[in-house]
């Protein structure tokens, strides 16, 4: 088994276990949720410091460690969200018949903390990796937060499938800006492009050119954007979208927390 395929099989078990761990998370109690926050901000704390600490490591450990210090910090922005902790102005459900620019405004206002946040943690990791060479968190984040956005815009402008099921109750009323339809014009854009960007990372991994490190941090950082990519095909296909977190999914909080 070469580093490659080892990288690859890394990457989508992160991506999986790490998904259904924060869904299982925002699904417990009150006191294992505020729990579950402390540790995910002390977590991502120290995912910056791992952050800065493997910037100027060029070896294949190094590629691991900061991969896996993006997804923690990552993983921070995801929890705050999902428990309500860092959401937006707006907690209520959209009026019906609120179309146009209103809409996109409103809708805007309901994940605005949420968006700033994540700037802001992306604005850091650049900030500590600034011309570094080891860039594979960096660009583990940045992929995660671009995709992100683009699942965010699709839902926005409507697809078949619309996730309900991963919304805890708290977060109810975000279905109201979503849009149910078969395609928007957005979404092959999106496809195309991402694409585009997973052919680069694809051939820039293949390269005899490049080191050992190089090709690990390419997959690792190309492994996500093809998740992402399966995840923007799973908003159109006729798929059951819980199917590989129903482990998570499965558990009931007796008490639901408040945003």
């Amino acid at each position: 088994m070469n580093d490659a395929t080892v990288a690859l099989g890394f990457a989508v078990f992160i991506w999986w276990f790490s998904t259904g761990i924060v869904i299982l998370l925002n699904r417990m109690s009150r006191s294992a949720v505020a729990l579950s926050l402390a540790l995910s901000s002390l977590l991502g704390l120290a995912a910056l410091v791992g952050l800065a600490h493997t910037a100027q490591q060029t070896g294949v450990a190094g590629a691991y460690c900061a991969f896996t210090c993006a997804l923690l910090a990552w993983g921070w922005n995801e929890l705050s969200f999902l428990t309500g902790w860092i959401t937006g102005p707006r907690t209520t459900a959209l009026a019906v018949g609120t179309v146009g620019w209103p809409r996109f405004v409103q809708s805007l206002r309901a994940v605005l903390w949420h968006e700033l946040a994540i700037l802001l943690v992306g604005s850091a990791i650049v900030a500590i990796t600034w011309d570094a060479p080891n860039q594979v968190g960096t660009g583990t984040y940045l992929v995660l937060w671009a995709m992100r956005t683009s699942a965010k815009l699709n839902l926005f402008f409507g697809v078949r499938n619309l996730s309900e099921e991963f919304l805890p109750g708290h977060l109810a009323y975000l279905q109201s800006f979503f849009r149910r339809r078969r395609l928007n014009a957005f979404y092959p854009f999106a496809l195309v492009l991402a694409g585009l960007c997973l052919w680069w990372l694809v051939g820039y991994a293949s390269s005899p050119l490049n080191s050992q490190a190089q090709v690990v941090g390419a997959v690792l950082v190309g492994t996500m954007l093809a998740l992402a990519i399966v995840e923007h095909l799973m908003l159109v296909l006729p798929l059951d979208t819980t199917a590989l977190w129903r482990w998570a999914l499965r558990h009931k909080s007796a008490a639901t927390p408040q945003g």
